[in-house]
Protein backbone atom coordinates (compact mmCIF):
# COMPACT_ATOMS: atom_id res chain seq x y z
CA UNK A 1 0.00 0.00 0.00
CA UNK A 2 1.19 3.46 -1.28
CA UNK A 3 2.26 5.88 1.73
CA UNK A 4 3.01 9.24 1.61
CA UNK A 5 6.60 8.76 1.71
CA UNK A 6 6.57 6.92 -1.97
CA UNK A 7 5.56 10.54 -3.74
CA UNK A 8 9.07 11.98 -2.48
CA UNK A 9 11.98 12.10 -4.62
CA UNK A 10 14.30 9.47 -4.11
CA UNK A 11 17.02 11.71 -2.51
CA UNK A 12 14.59 12.86 0.44
CA UNK A 13 12.96 9.48 0.98
CA UNK A 14 16.57 8.05 1.62
CA UNK A 15 17.29 11.05 3.86
CA UNK A 16 14.20 10.02 5.58
CA UNK A 17 14.96 6.39 6.10
CA UNK A 18 18.52 7.21 7.60
CA UNK A 19 17.44 9.22 9.68
CA UNK A 20 15.11 6.52 11.19
CA UNK A 21 17.22 4.20 10.98
CA UNK A 22 20.18 6.32 13.21
CA UNK A 23 17.03 6.93 15.74
CA UNK A 24 16.45 3.34 15.74
CA UNK A 25 19.97 2.38 16.14
CA UNK A 26 21.32 4.51 18.89
CA UNK A 27 18.65 2.64 21.09
CA UNK A 28 19.98 -0.78 19.96
CA UNK A 29 23.06 -2.86 21.73
CA UNK A 30 23.76 -5.15 19.11
CA UNK A 31 26.75 -6.58 21.58
CA UNK A 32 24.88 -7.26 24.37
CA UNK A 33 22.25 -9.03 22.21
CA UNK A 34 24.80 -10.80 20.36
CA UNK A 35 26.53 -11.64 23.40
CA UNK A 36 23.11 -13.04 25.10
CA UNK A 37 22.67 -15.39 21.88
CA UNK A 38 25.90 -16.46 22.38
CA UNK A 39 25.49 -17.18 25.86
CA UNK A 40 22.03 -19.43 25.08
CA UNK A 41 23.78 -21.16 22.40
CA UNK A 42 26.22 -22.26 24.74
CA UNK A 43 23.45 -23.34 27.52
CA UNK A 44 21.38 -25.27 24.64
CA UNK A 45 25.17 -27.06 23.99
CA UNK A 46 25.54 -28.40 27.62
CA UNK A 47 25.34 -31.69 28.76
CA UNK A 48 21.88 -32.91 30.06
CA UNK A 49 20.44 -29.98 29.03
CA UNK A 50 17.27 -31.13 27.93
CA UNK A 51 16.57 -33.12 31.01
CA UNK A 52 14.31 -30.52 32.21
CA UNK A 53 12.27 -30.13 29.10
CA UNK A 54 9.87 -26.99 30.53
CA UNK A 55 12.99 -25.62 30.89
CA UNK A 56 14.43 -26.15 28.05
CA UNK A 57 11.55 -25.14 26.26
CA UNK A 58 12.33 -21.89 27.47
CA UNK A 59 15.50 -20.65 26.77
CA UNK A 60 15.31 -22.42 23.26
CA UNK A 61 12.55 -20.06 22.81
CA UNK A 62 14.77 -17.01 24.02
CA UNK A 63 17.09 -18.33 21.26
CA UNK A 64 15.30 -18.02 18.72
CA UNK A 65 13.40 -14.65 19.45
CA UNK A 66 17.16 -13.22 20.49
CA UNK A 67 18.65 -14.55 17.18
CA UNK A 68 16.23 -13.31 14.89
CA UNK A 69 15.78 -9.79 15.94
CA UNK A 70 19.61 -10.11 15.74
CA UNK A 71 19.23 -10.99 12.31
CA UNK A 72 16.43 -8.36 11.49
CA UNK A 73 18.90 -5.51 12.51
CA UNK A 74 21.61 -6.78 10.81
CA UNK A 75 20.38 -7.59 7.44
CA UNK A 76 18.38 -3.96 7.51
CA UNK A 77 21.62 -2.44 8.30
CA UNK A 78 22.83 -3.66 5.04
CA UNK A 79 20.40 -3.03 3.15
CA UNK A 80 20.41 1.02 4.54
CA UNK A 81 24.51 0.98 3.62
CA UNK A 82 22.81 -0.82 -0.25
CA UNK A 83 20.10 1.88 -0.71
CA UNK A 84 22.86 4.93 -0.59
CA UNK A 85 24.74 3.54 -3.32
CA UNK A 86 21.34 2.51 -5.00
CA UNK A 87 20.06 6.11 -4.95
CA UNK A 88 23.33 7.50 -6.48
CA UNK A 89 22.95 5.16 -9.44
CA UNK A 90 19.11 6.45 -9.68
CA UNK A 91 20.17 9.75 -10.05
CA UNK A 92 22.10 8.76 -12.81
CA UNK A 93 20.05 6.22 -14.68
CA UNK A 94 16.83 6.95 -14.08
CA UNK A 95 15.66 3.53 -16.02
CA UNK A 96 16.74 1.93 -12.40
CA UNK A 97 14.78 4.47 -10.34
CA UNK A 98 11.54 2.34 -10.20
CA UNK A 99 13.48 -0.90 -8.36
CA UNK A 100 15.44 1.62 -6.09
CA UNK A 101 12.58 3.12 -5.01
CA UNK A 102 10.46 -0.33 -4.83
CA UNK A 103 13.70 -1.20 -2.15
CA UNK A 104 13.09 1.74 -0.48
CA UNK A 105 9.31 0.66 0.27
CA UNK A 106 10.56 -2.74 1.39
CA UNK A 107 13.23 -1.00 3.66
CA UNK A 108 10.76 1.26 5.38
CA UNK A 109 8.18 -1.17 6.13
CA UNK A 110 10.81 -3.07 8.01
CA UNK A 111 11.71 -0.19 9.62
CA UNK A 112 8.03 0.30 10.75
CA UNK A 113 8.60 -3.37 12.31
CA UNK A 114 11.36 -2.50 13.92
CA UNK A 115 9.97 0.71 15.65
CA UNK A 116 7.40 -1.22 16.97
CA UNK A 117 9.15 -4.06 18.26
CA UNK A 118 10.81 -0.91 20.69
CA UNK A 119 7.10 -0.19 21.93
CA UNK A 120 7.39 -4.78 23.71
CA UNK A 121 9.20 -3.38 27.26
CA UNK A 122 6.73 -5.37 29.48
CA UNK A 123 7.64 -8.44 31.40
CA UNK A 124 5.72 -10.74 29.25
CA UNK A 125 5.02 -8.54 26.11
CA UNK A 126 7.31 -11.03 24.14
CA UNK A 127 5.25 -14.65 25.36
CA UNK A 128 2.18 -16.14 24.26
CA UNK A 129 -1.33 -14.77 24.82
CA UNK A 130 -4.21 -15.93 26.30
CA UNK A 131 -7.17 -14.02 24.48
CA UNK A 132 -11.12 -14.23 26.16
CA UNK A 133 -14.18 -12.88 24.15
CA UNK A 134 -17.12 -12.73 26.15
CA UNK A 135 -20.37 -11.62 24.82
CA UNK A 136 -22.19 -8.35 26.00
CA UNK A 137 -25.32 -6.98 26.27
CA UNK A 138 -27.28 -7.43 23.25
CA UNK A 139 -28.80 -10.37 23.33
CA UNK A 140 -28.48 -12.45 20.36
CA UNK A 141 -27.12 -9.97 18.23
CA UNK A 142 -24.33 -9.56 21.10
CA UNK A 143 -23.53 -13.24 21.38
CA UNK A 144 -23.29 -13.06 17.05
CA UNK A 145 -20.83 -9.72 17.51
CA UNK A 146 -18.92 -11.68 20.11
CA UNK A 147 -18.76 -14.32 17.04
CA UNK A 148 -17.40 -12.04 14.66
CA UNK A 149 -14.93 -10.30 17.08
CA UNK A 150 -13.68 -13.83 17.82
CA UNK A 151 -12.58 -14.48 14.02
CA UNK A 152 -11.63 -10.90 13.71
CA UNK A 153 -8.81 -11.45 16.44
CA UNK A 154 -7.59 -14.75 15.46
CA UNK A 155 -7.64 -13.69 11.53
CA UNK A 156 -5.58 -11.31 12.92
CA UNK A 157 -3.49 -13.25 14.72
CA UNK A 158 -2.73 -15.93 11.92
CA UNK A 159 -1.77 -12.21 9.52
CA UNK A 160 0.76 -11.70 11.86
CA UNK A 161 2.34 -15.21 11.51
CA UNK A 162 1.55 -16.16 15.01
CA UNK A 163 0.02 -20.08 16.04
CA UNK A 164 -3.71 -19.39 16.82
CA UNK A 165 -5.29 -22.29 18.87
CA UNK A 166 -8.90 -22.31 19.80
CA UNK A 167 -9.14 -23.98 23.39
CA UNK A 168 -13.12 -23.51 24.40
CA UNK A 169 -15.90 -21.72 22.59
CA UNK A 170 -19.28 -21.88 24.39
CA UNK A 171 -22.29 -21.19 21.95
CA UNK A 172 -25.28 -18.86 22.25
CA UNK A 173 -28.28 -20.28 22.35
CA UNK A 174 -29.86 -19.07 18.72
CA UNK A 175 -26.48 -18.05 17.39
CA UNK A 176 -22.70 -16.57 17.99
CA UNK A 177 -21.00 -17.48 20.96
CA UNK A 178 -21.35 -16.54 24.95
CA UNK A 179 -17.44 -16.70 25.09
CA UNK A 180 -14.36 -18.57 23.60
CA UNK A 181 -11.13 -18.58 24.74
CA UNK A 182 -7.84 -19.05 22.08
CA UNK A 183 -3.93 -18.90 22.69
CA UNK A 184 -1.97 -17.12 20.48
CA UNK A 185 1.81 -18.25 19.86
CA UNK A 186 4.22 -15.98 18.52
CA UNK A 187 6.76 -13.16 19.13
CA UNK A 188 5.57 -10.47 21.34
CA UNK A 189 1.53 -12.05 21.30
CA UNK A 190 0.96 -10.85 24.21
CA UNK A 191 1.91 -7.47 23.92
CA UNK A 192 0.42 -7.16 20.27
CA UNK A 193 -3.49 -8.56 21.96
CA UNK A 194 -2.78 -6.34 25.06
CA UNK A 195 -3.80 -3.21 22.49
CA UNK A 196 -6.80 -5.19 21.92
CA UNK A 197 -7.98 -5.73 25.46
CA UNK A 198 -11.35 -3.61 26.25
CA UNK A 199 -14.68 -3.30 25.03
CA UNK A 200 -15.78 -3.72 21.59
CA UNK A 201 -19.05 -2.20 20.48
CA UNK A 202 -21.10 -2.91 17.00
CA UNK A 203 -23.88 -0.37 15.60
CA UNK A 204 -25.94 -2.52 12.88
CA UNK A 205 -28.81 -3.19 11.05
CA UNK A 206 -30.14 -6.46 13.37
CA UNK A 207 -30.15 -9.72 11.23
CA UNK A 208 -32.08 -11.43 14.37
CA UNK A 209 -34.48 -8.38 14.33
CA UNK A 210 -37.88 -9.14 11.96
CA UNK A 211 -38.08 -5.57 11.50
CA UNK A 212 -34.86 -5.25 11.09
CA UNK A 213 -33.76 -2.50 13.15
CA UNK A 214 -30.96 -0.77 13.91
CA UNK A 215 -28.75 -2.42 17.34
CA UNK A 216 -26.10 -1.99 19.25
CA UNK A 217 -24.02 -4.68 20.81
CA UNK A 218 -21.05 -5.11 22.84
CA UNK A 219 -18.29 -7.70 22.98
CA UNK A 220 -15.44 -7.60 25.56
CA UNK A 221 -12.07 -8.57 25.18
CA UNK A 222 -9.62 -9.78 27.80
CA UNK A 223 -6.62 -10.67 27.12
CA UNK A 224 -3.50 -12.95 29.53
CA UNK A 225 0.00 -13.78 29.52
CA UNK A 226 0.59 -17.67 29.15
CA UNK A 227 4.01 -18.06 31.67
CA UNK A 228 5.37 -21.43 31.91
CA UNK A 229 7.53 -20.29 35.13
CA UNK A 230 4.67 -19.07 37.37
CA UNK A 231 6.31 -20.50 40.73
CA UNK A 232 4.83 -17.36 42.63
CA UNK A 233 1.10 -18.05 42.21
CA UNK A 234 -0.03 -20.64 44.23
CA UNK A 235 -3.37 -22.31 44.10
CA UNK A 236 -4.84 -24.09 46.64
CA UNK A 237 -6.77 -27.74 45.86
CA UNK A 238 -9.84 -26.31 48.73
CA UNK A 239 -10.07 -23.28 46.49
CA UNK A 240 -11.09 -25.28 42.78
CA UNK A 241 -14.83 -26.30 41.43
CA UNK A 242 -13.84 -28.46 38.72
CA UNK A 243 -16.86 -30.00 36.64
CA UNK A 244 -16.57 -32.25 33.41
CA UNK A 245 -19.08 -32.09 31.09
CA UNK A 246 -20.47 -33.04 27.41
CA UNK A 247 -18.25 -30.93 24.66
CA UNK A 248 -20.52 -29.21 22.37
CA UNK A 249 -20.12 -28.12 18.50
CA UNK A 250 -17.85 -29.68 16.52
CA UNK A 251 -14.77 -32.06 16.80
CA UNK A 252 -15.82 -35.63 16.17
CA UNK A 253 -17.80 -38.54 18.05
CA UNK A 254 -15.01 -38.70 20.78
CA UNK A 255 -15.95 -35.55 22.43
CA UNK A 256 -19.87 -35.59 21.84
CA UNK A 257 -19.70 -39.16 23.55
CA UNK A 258 -18.31 -38.76 26.49
CA UNK A 259 -17.68 -36.00 29.27
CA UNK A 260 -14.21 -34.73 28.40
CA UNK A 261 -14.49 -31.00 29.09
CA UNK A 262 -13.41 -29.48 31.82
CA UNK A 263 -14.90 -26.04 33.71
CA UNK A 264 -12.57 -25.43 36.79
CA UNK A 265 -13.65 -22.40 39.04
CA UNK A 266 -11.09 -20.48 40.90
CA UNK A 267 -13.36 -19.63 44.60
CA UNK A 268 -11.33 -16.62 45.92
CA UNK A 269 -11.18 -14.78 42.51
CA UNK A 270 -14.54 -15.90 40.60
CA UNK A 271 -12.24 -16.48 37.49
CA UNK A 272 -14.18 -19.69 35.52
CA UNK A 273 -11.63 -20.98 32.74
CA UNK A 274 -12.72 -24.40 30.86
CA UNK A 275 -11.35 -26.33 28.11
CA UNK A 276 -12.78 -29.33 24.88
CA UNK A 277 -10.18 -28.75 22.64
CA UNK A 278 -8.06 -31.50 24.29
CA UNK A 279 -9.18 -35.36 23.20
CA UNK A 280 -8.71 -36.57 27.09
CA UNK A 281 -10.09 -35.11 30.20
CA UNK A 282 -6.92 -34.84 31.90
CA UNK A 283 -5.26 -32.57 28.70
CA UNK A 284 -8.24 -30.52 29.59
CA UNK A 285 -7.86 -29.77 32.55
CA UNK A 286 -4.24 -29.06 32.43
CA UNK A 287 -4.96 -27.19 30.08
CA UNK A 288 -7.51 -25.07 32.16
CA UNK A 289 -5.06 -25.12 34.65
CA UNK A 290 -2.57 -23.17 32.56
CA UNK A 291 -5.61 -20.93 31.48
CA UNK A 292 -6.16 -20.12 34.89
CA UNK A 293 -2.66 -19.80 36.16
CA UNK A 294 -2.30 -16.93 33.45
CA UNK A 295 -5.38 -15.66 34.03
CA UNK A 296 -4.77 -14.97 37.95
CA UNK A 297 -1.26 -13.46 36.49
CA UNK A 298 -2.73 -10.99 34.55
CA UNK A 299 -4.35 -10.08 37.69
CA UNK A 300 -1.97 -9.98 39.93
CA UNK A 301 -0.19 -7.40 37.79
CA UNK A 302 -2.80 -5.75 36.85
CA UNK A 303 -3.68 -4.98 40.53
CA UNK A 304 0.18 -4.46 41.30
CA UNK A 305 0.43 -1.64 38.00
CA UNK A 306 -2.28 0.00 39.87
CA UNK A 307 -0.69 -0.14 43.40
CA UNK A 308 2.47 1.67 42.10
CA UNK A 309 0.16 3.77 39.99
CA UNK A 310 -1.40 5.04 43.59
CA UNK A 311 2.27 5.65 45.40
CA UNK A 312 3.27 7.67 42.42
CA UNK A 313 -0.71 9.52 42.70
CA UNK A 314 -1.58 8.69 39.53
CA UNK A 315 -4.53 7.05 37.58
CA UNK A 316 -3.79 4.00 35.40
CA UNK A 317 -6.75 2.81 33.10
CA UNK A 318 -6.23 -0.87 33.31
CA UNK A 319 -10.10 -1.95 32.96
CA UNK A 320 -11.67 -3.98 30.77
CA UNK A 321 -14.52 -2.14 30.67
CA UNK A 322 -13.50 0.40 28.84
CA UNK A 323 -14.87 0.62 25.35
CA UNK A 324 -11.51 1.08 22.95
CA UNK A 325 -13.42 1.03 19.57
CA UNK A 326 -16.64 1.35 17.46
CA UNK A 327 -17.32 -0.80 14.44
CA UNK A 328 -20.45 0.93 12.47
CA UNK A 329 -22.39 -0.68 9.55
CA UNK A 330 -25.48 1.66 8.77
CA UNK A 331 -26.34 4.16 8.37
CA UNK A 332 -22.51 4.43 6.87
CA UNK A 333 -19.52 2.15 7.27
CA UNK A 334 -17.01 3.37 9.74
CA UNK A 335 -13.94 2.02 12.45
CA UNK A 336 -13.02 4.25 14.75
CA UNK A 337 -10.68 3.88 17.91
CA UNK A 338 -11.62 6.30 21.00
CA UNK A 339 -8.29 6.31 22.22
CA UNK A 340 -5.88 7.60 19.04
CA UNK A 341 -9.25 8.84 17.11
CA UNK A 342 -8.14 6.65 14.13
CA UNK A 343 -10.56 5.78 11.51
CA UNK A 344 -11.40 3.54 8.53
CA UNK A 345 -13.86 3.80 6.26
CA UNK A 346 -13.87 -0.08 5.02
CA UNK A 347 -14.99 -1.62 7.72
CA UNK A 348 -14.89 -5.38 6.36
CA UNK A 349 -10.99 -5.12 5.97
CA UNK A 350 -10.74 -4.49 9.48
CA UNK A 351 -13.49 -7.25 10.38
CA UNK A 352 -11.15 -9.44 7.96
CA UNK A 353 -8.37 -8.75 10.50
CA UNK A 354 -6.84 -5.58 9.33
CA UNK A 355 -6.13 -4.69 12.47
CA UNK A 356 -2.18 -3.59 12.19
CA UNK A 357 -2.29 0.38 12.15
CA UNK A 358 -4.70 0.75 14.99
CA UNK A 359 -2.85 -1.57 16.97
CA UNK A 360 0.24 0.46 15.85
CA UNK A 361 -1.21 3.54 16.46
CA UNK A 362 -2.08 2.51 20.25
CA UNK A 363 0.89 1.16 20.96
CA UNK A 364 2.30 4.12 19.50
CA UNK A 365 0.67 6.42 21.62
CA UNK A 366 1.01 4.84 25.16
CA UNK A 367 4.74 4.40 25.08
CA UNK A 368 4.63 8.41 24.21
CA UNK A 369 2.73 9.00 27.47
Amino acid sequence: MAGPSDELPIPQRLQAITSQWDQLRAGFDDATLAARAAELEEAMGAPGFWDDQQSAAQVSAEHSRTTRRLERWRGLASEVEDLKALAEMAEEDESVAAEVAAQMTGVEERLAELEEERLFSGRYDAGDALVTVNAGAGGTDAQDWAEMVLRMMMRWGERRGMQVELLEASPGEEAGIKSATFRAKGENAYGLFSAEKGVHRLVRLSPFDAAHRRQTSFAGLEVAPVVEDVGDIEIEDDDLQIDTYRASGAGGQHVNKTDSAVRITHRPSGIVVQCQNERSQSANKDTAMKMLRAKLLERYERERQEEIAKEKGETLDVNFGSQIRSYVLHPYTMVKDHRTDREMGDAQRVLDGDLDGFVREYLLKAAAA
